[in-house]
């Protein structure tokens, strides 16, 4: 069976993160949502996305096609009932479309999934869904947990060194290759996982849930509140609590960042501190970009949600619920607007364009360091998003 995960609705909810990856492509937990399909289903499955992003993620037709909502999260019972499916029968819960059985013919003229004449199953499994931006964090708990089962069932981990000061080491998962020396580790409320080659420094103190991906590092005496995913080759140090790095992003030095999203090639200077608490303890309230206006979150404690490649200096302050788009640069005295535009360049005092040629060698040079090629499929992509945010950065 040809697999397909395609975008729904839910992708304009969850953008700037969604400008630069499908849905699907979200970290939640320790892996992606696509990676925790190929990992359940055993196989690697295409993408039915945007135009512009359909270069670097393609889609793949074959005679029988089961298309799979990229904002859902797996688990064993659901594959069961997805792998039943019939031609024309779809896989529903609450109104919402799970999956899908098409055939190559229909799958051409599809578009936003419309399942007119198509039988519709409902199913009693109640699987994990991300709708809002928020649920990236504050259903972050449960998805770490299926996580954490699914990647280290009938696995035996790498022994932690005897400098560790360790609570319930059986919650502990250790990859090959990873280094932990006089850290403070408690898995009693909840799993930790450490993935191959990562590195927790001297003195750091970490609570569970966590999860510290491939070549991640937790720098010199970092405080951690679960539950927090760290993503691959990401560099954080000071004090979190409950967020998502998606990968490849630093917050190398001290401050706090909590109930926030890092998404890939962001960079937080030094004494960078998110307020994650209004005073006046109301519901946060958070930028739309579907309805362009602050909605309420119904969360008392929701933080930073920041796009690719955005960045902002030392000592830079952000406002209960901010959103900042994509390859912005944030600095300056005093606290931020709750919601800044894609490339745009300054803060408190006022913003001018991020020329979009110089947003691009900055790429180049940051993936440069990473022994990564910024090629021409990454540039695209980001031109393409500098036309979409136009509109927004004339607000």
């Amino acid at each position: 069976m040809n697999y397909i995960l395609f975008d729904d609705q839910i992708r304009s909810n969850l953008l700037p993160l969604t400008y630069m990856r499908p849905v699907a492509d979200i970290r939640f937990g320790i892996l992606t949502i696509r990676e925790k399909w190929e990992k359940l289903l055993k196989t690697k499955i295409s993408t039915l996305t945007e135009n512009y992003l359909s270069v670097k993620y393609p889609i793949i037709k074959e005679s029988d096609n089961i298309l799979i909502n990229g904002s859902v999260c797996p688990n064993k019972e659901l594959i069961r009932q997805v792998k039943f499916l019939q031609t024309n029968e779809a896989l529903v819960c609450d109104d919402v479309i799970i999956a899908l059985h098409v055939s190559a013919e229909d799958l051409e003229i599809i578009s936003d999934i419309d399942i007119k004449g198509i039988k519709e199953i409902e199913t009693n499994t109640k699987p994990i869904k991300i709708n809002n931006l928020w649920d990236i964090f504050s259903k972050n708990k449960e998805a770490i947990i299926d996580d954490f089962n699914l990647i280290t069932n009938n696995r035996k981990s790498q022994k932690l060194s005897e400098t560790n000061r360790i609570i319930e080491e059986e919650n502990i998962f250790v990859e090959k290759g990873a280094k932990v020396e006089f850290a403070t580790l408690n898995a009693s409320t909840g799993p930790i996982y450490i993935g191959k080659d990562a590195e927790i420094m001297e003195g750091s103190v970490v609570r569970g849930p966590f999860a510290l991906c491939e070549n991640a590092v937790l720098k010199m005496s970092a405080k951690i509140y679960g539950p927090t995913t760290i993503g691959p080759y990401s560099k954080v140090g000071g004090e979190v609590n409950n967020s998502v790095f998606f990968g490849y992003s630093n917050k190398a030095h001290d401050g706090f960042l909590g109930q926030s999203v890092i998404a890939e090639w962001c960079n937080l200077g030094a004494d960078t501190n998110s307020s994650n608490l209004n005073n006046s303890y109301y519901n946060v309230k958070l930028w739309s970009y579907p309805q362009q206006t602050f909605i309420d979150t119904g969360l008392q404690f929701c933080g930073l949600i920041m796009g690719d490649h955005s960045k902002c200096g030392i000592n830079t302050m952000f406002n209960t619920g901010t959103i900042i788009g994509v390859n912005s640069n944030i600095f300056g005295p005093g606290y931020q607007r709750n919601f800044v535009s894609s490339f745009l360049l300054g803060g408190t005092t006022g913003f001018s364009n991020f020329n979009i040629n110089k947003a691009i060698k900055v790429a180049q040079s940051v993936y440069k360091r990473r022994n990564l090629e910024f090629n021409d499929i990454e540039k695209d992509i980001l031109l393409n998003v500098y036309e979409l945010t136009l509109e927004n950065r004339n607000l």
